[in-house]
């Protein structure tokens, strides 16, 4: 049995329903708020220490991480497979799969939220943010935390988290060149694990960053977002009222993501 923890909205979540969706599985799932902070509940943290999500659980058994369950299914659901069967290829492979721990999962979270979602946490009382982040236990990620909610996109971080973007595009325009896939002629891991990085940012109506430049990128999401698997995985776990106004406070500040690409 198949049981998935997961959020709508959780770009590594969505990763993994990408994955589930390409292979057919059956899964039983459970919705975690994760503005309510479920994903800090003791039940869950008991499966996942870490309090992030997604967590699989299979056979009564948890698998964490993102890119981790997505290896440990297309491994075990072999139908279908999402891996190349050479070697180098799939070496090649994971060169893609690890970007997003690579500093890209960080560089996602920090336009997001100095753009859109520390607004949200504006709302509340300075007594609640500080009890948030006083809750919050690691204490890298609860810096980071207070200074998206403080500085937004003031932040150094959001010049920072361009780059990485403006890199990672160069990157992949480049390995486009003469073939369908970031891994070669087959949709492998490779091209699940960017998915909801570049849909996140496209939602924060970021998309020149790759439409303007990059053909070859544009082509690779037009197909991506077509895919039977994309509108299982991501236009079915709609959250309207967060791309709404991840679109707004995009549209707002792309004068600001301009300006570090300029740098």
């Amino acid at each position: 049995m198949l049981e998935l923890y997961h959020s709508n909205w959780s770009i590594c979540a969505q990763k993994v329903r990408l994955v589930i969706a390409e292979k057919g599985l059956d899964v039983l799932e459970h919705h975690l708020d994760l503005r309510a902070r479920d994903q800090q509940q003791p039940g869950y943290l008991r499966l996942n220490p870490k309090g992030y999500v997604p967590t699989l659980v299979h056979d009564g058994r948890p698998v964490v991480e993102s890119s981790l369950i997505c290896e440990y299914l297309d491994e075990v659901f072999p139908e279908t497979p999402l891996r190349p069967a050479d070697p180098v290829d799939k070496a090649y492979m994971r060169t893609w799969t690890r970007r997003p721990d690579d500093g890209l999962h960080r560089a996602c979270a920090t336009l997001t939220n100095a753009i859109a979602f520390r607004l949200q946490w504006l709302e509340q009382s300075p007594e609640d943010i500080e009890k948030v982040l006083r809750d919050t236990p690691d204490p890298t990620r609860r810096e980071w935390r207070r200074e998206m909610i403080e500085k937004g996109v003031e932040s150094p971080m959001v010049r920072r988290s361009v780059w990485v973007y403006d890199s990672l595009l160069d990157d992949m325009e480049e390995a486009l060149a003469g073939r369908d896939w970031l891994a070669g002629d087959d949709y492998t891991l490779a091209d699940v694990s960017l998915t909801s990085y570049l849909n996140r940012v496209a939602e924060l109506q970021l998309h020149p960053l790759w439409e303007t430049s990059r053909p070859r990128v544009s082509d690779w999401f037009a197909r991506i977002r077509a895919r039977a698997n994309f509108k299982t995985a991501i236009d079915g776990y709609p959250y309207d009222s967060y791309i709404a106004q991840m679109a707004e406070q995009g549209a707002l500040q792309w004068p600001k993501i301009e300006e570090a690409l300029a740098d």
